[in-house]
């Protein structure tokens, strides 16, 4: 073997050439030294998170209720979250049924039959025990605790011990169960009549207080207690109850061929087809059948679901807080639902003083110098500075774009980094839950992870302006790893993922996002600002779209037209669901138990009115869809301001409405709602000098946002495009398409009414003719 003896110079070069690799390693591993100094931080391309709680900052602070055959993250924010933060649970509205897991077993009431309303909202029965029945264990009486065992996509498995397990779900008229070791029992307020049925046997018919249920045994089974108000079934290990819509006995002998097939999955896929701009939802359910030879079950749809459903539905029908669920009978549905398309941006159509847009957008960028707060504000000042950003690029304005850009990734990059020792700024992995908590928190994101998809979602739009303007940015190796994780915690389009529960903050089968992440209160879960959710979805099409990842796309496509179906139905009453009674034009915040005209921080209508509306941005153009509606909206809201200022005894009743020309502070959301439907009308009632701006708007979108929509006319629902980004607007005779193309090469983009525009490069292409 030869041996080579290298001379003193060529050793000090190839040591030196060692030293220098080594430090370019050390310069570019994602592995930092900081990181090596903390194994708590972890590294995703530039950005990082940690894994130990900063210094000062709260987290739920204890363990989720679940059995320890659960091995998978946990939902929160759903409807039957409190199951899985409390010992027991709180009441839970999976509809038609309301549940609550007490020390006795699982109680049972039909919230329907309380339905009521008056002009603060609508209403529906929130019983104390022992309303209606409780589901108990024959040789125990109480349990330690009840918890989560198993779930699917809105069905729920709760363990009683280790003895009694039952399970329900949305749409269901029925809770299954299996024990061992004893019977099932059920306690009722007072001896049930029992209308079918007798001790021998295993189907009972039984109604109290206007309530109808049937009881069902297994075959063979027998009835103790008859006449008194606890009846055991005596038999097998497996049972069912199910609220009945009457006291028939054909309805019962109906129900009773579904009964013992006990949902064991169901679960929902969705696809987004581009050519036709639509997105189809299958909904399907499996289930166990212990015996009897009909296959499938029977479930409620919600308004929003037979509205887009062709599935034939039974003559049974069940009253709740959304309105009226219909019955339907098999191992599933399909919904179809159309998809109006997002911008990036509204594009610079004129209409407009150009030097006074520009004086507007010259101001923010010297004046608008947002800090780190917590993820909320901090969210909302990230949505202001990327609807900025990218209107005075729209618009030219070459040195505030690249100012406020940079603002943008400044405060993006410095919560997207986690350090040893830093507390604010920064997210958080808390692996028990599941879920990342960004800090400083507010608003309970981070004890009862509260509002995760409000939050993060203005954060994830901004990360995807910087993606259309900087697409090195958002690369997986740069700062989209970060951004790909906050999209994971609130809407996770993957079952499988160890970290993060699938879609967290999304109520699949009732259409819409929960807000609340414990959902423990008497009323069930709640949500508010359904805008904030929307701007959630608007900022996962667009990440998805100009990354290049479909299924983040397409799932934030599902997401934004479902959501928008619901708050049409739910929030708008577009369709005219609530009783007459309820006389305020929308419920600003929906529970599982009601739906109300209220808000967590206001008595002020125009904070009822504005929370569902802001912020106001290209993807806002949902809201126009209906623009009869937006005129009923703001009358009511007209009415509703000169009355609550009547009763404010601060205010000088000398001072003029605070309607119209003079709406006040979150005048400018309402103006900008009122010009989707009458432009004109809303600018004649501007003053863009003087009008107070909401804090997470600016002056120079409120006036952009006004011209444009003057001369492009109202959003027009009957054209499509095969295309996720675009929007179609009608003034007159005239039709105004615009396009977002996301590539350099031209593209031909053609509408359902066999209009075709190309775009000649990447960016806004618009086209108006008549």
């Amino acid at each position: 073997m030869m041996q080579i003896q290298l001379k003193p110079k060529v050793v000090d070069f190839c040591m030196f050439f060692l030293f220098a690799t080594l430090s370019v390693l050390m310069l570019t591993s994602p592995i930092t030294c900081a990181q090596k100094e903390s194994p708590d931080i972890v590294s995703i391309g530039a950005g990082s998170y940690t894994t130990k709680l900063p210094a000062g900052a709260k987290e739920p602070g204890m363990l989720p209720f679940v059995t320890e055959a659960v091995k998978r993250p946990v939902p929160t924010n759903d409807w039957w979250s409190s199951l899985v933060f409390s010992k027991f649970s709180n009441q839970m509205f999976p509809h038609p049924l309301g549940v609550q897991a007490h020390e006795t077993g699982l109680r049972i009431y039909y919230p329907g039959i309380g339905y009521t309303a008056n002009p603060e909202g609508i209403f529906t029965a929130v019983m104390q025990a022992p309303n209606d029945l409780m589901i108990g264990h024959s040789a125990q009486a109480t349990f330690p605790d009840a918890r989560a065992q198993s779930w699917s996509d809105w069905f729920v498995t709760a363990a009683f011990g280790n003895k009694l397990f039952l399970t329900f779900g949305h749409g269901s008229p029925f809770v299954y169960g299996t024990i061992t070791d004893g019977d099932p029992t059920f306690t009722f307020a007072s001896a049930p009549t029992v209308f079918s049925g007798d001790a021998k046997s295993p189907v009972l018919g039984v109604t109290l207080g206007g309530r109808s249920y049937g009881l069902f045994g297994a075959a063979g089974c027998t009835w103790e207690g008859l006449g008194t108000s606890k009846l055991i079934c005596k038999g097998k290990s497996y049972f069912s109850v199910s609220l009945l819509p009457d006291n028939k006995q054909e309805t019962l002998a109906f129900y009773a061929k579904y009964a013992h097939n006990h949902v064991t999955d169901s679960k929902i896929v969705w696809s987004y087809d581009e050519k036709t701009s639509k997105v189809t939802t299958k909904y399907a359910f499996t289930v166990k059948a212990y015996e009897g030879t009909m296959s499938g079950t029977l479930f409620g749809l919600y308004p929003h679901q037979y509205q887009r459903s062709a599935i034939k539905l039974t003559n049974h029908t069940y009253q709740c807080t959304r309105g009226v669920l219909k019955v339907a009978v098999g191992e599933g549905f399909t919904t179809v639902t159309p998809f109006q398309g997002v911008l990036p941006l509204l594009p610079d159509f004129g209409g407009y003083e150009k030097a006074t847009l520009k004086k507007f957008i010259d101001a923010d960028t010297a004046t608008y110098k947002p800090e780190l707060a917590d993820t909320y504000w901090t969210g909302k000042a990230l949505g202001k500075l990327a609807t900025l950003t990218a209107l005075a690029e729209a618009t030219g304005n070459v040195a505030a774009n690249k100012t406020l850009r940079a603002r943008l990734k400044t405060l993006l990059e410095d919560y997207f980094t986690a350090k040893s020792g830093k507390a604010k700024g920064l997210f958080y992995y808390n692996k028990p839950w599941g879920t990342l908590i960004g800090y400083p928190a507010s608003y309970g994101s981070d004890e009862a992870l509260n509002d995760h998809h409000f939050h993060y979602g203005y954060f994830i739009r901004a990360a995807a302006e910087l993606a259309r303007q900087e697409p090195e940015w958002a690369k997986q190796a740069q700062w989209g790893g970060m951004v790909n994780l906050l999209i994971r915690d609130c809407a996770n389009p993957e079952r499988s993922d160890p970290q993060f529960p699938f879609l967290r903050n999304f109520d699949i089968y009732e259409g819409h996002t929960w807000a609340d992440g414990k959902g423990d209160f008497a009323d069930g879960n709640n949500n508010e600002s359904s805008s904030e959710a929307m701007n959630a979805w608007t900022g996962m099409i667009l990440w998805g779209e100009l990354t290049g990842d479909k299924k983040l796309r397409d799932t934030g496509i599902y997401l934004y037209v479902t959501e928008k179906d619901a708050i049409d139905n739910y929030w708008f009453d577009v369709n005219k669901l609530y009783p007459k009674a309820f006389t305020r034009s929308l419920a600003s915040m929906v529970w599982g138990a009601k739906a109300v005209f209220a808000t967590w921080f206001s008595g002020d209508p125009i904070h009822m009115h504005g929370i569902n509306l802001l912020p106001l941005q290209s993807g806002s153009l949902y809201l126009g869809t209906h623009p009869g509606y937006i005129s009923e909206n703001l009358a009511s809201l007209a009415t509703e301001r000169i009355a609550h200022d009547k009763k404010d005894a601060k205010r000088d009743p000398s001072l003029p409405p605070r309607t119209g020309k003079n709406w006040g502070g979150w005048g400018d959301v309402i103006l900008m709602y009122q010009a989707l439907t009458d432009a004109q009308g809303a600018l004649a009632n501007c003053n863009f000098e003087t009008q107070e701006i909401e804090s997470g708007n600016s002056r120079a979108n409120f006036y952009h946002w006004m011209h444009f929509l003057s001369k492009a006319g109202q959003v027009d629902t009957s054209v499509s495009a095969d295309t996720p980004l675009y929007a179609v607007f009608k003034n007159g005779i005239e039709r105004t398409y615009v396009i977002y193309s996301t590539t350099a090469q031209p593209r031909k983009v053609t509408f359902s009414n066999g209009t075709v525009v190309t775009s000649r490069k990447s960016g806004l292409t618009v086209f108006t003719r008549s």
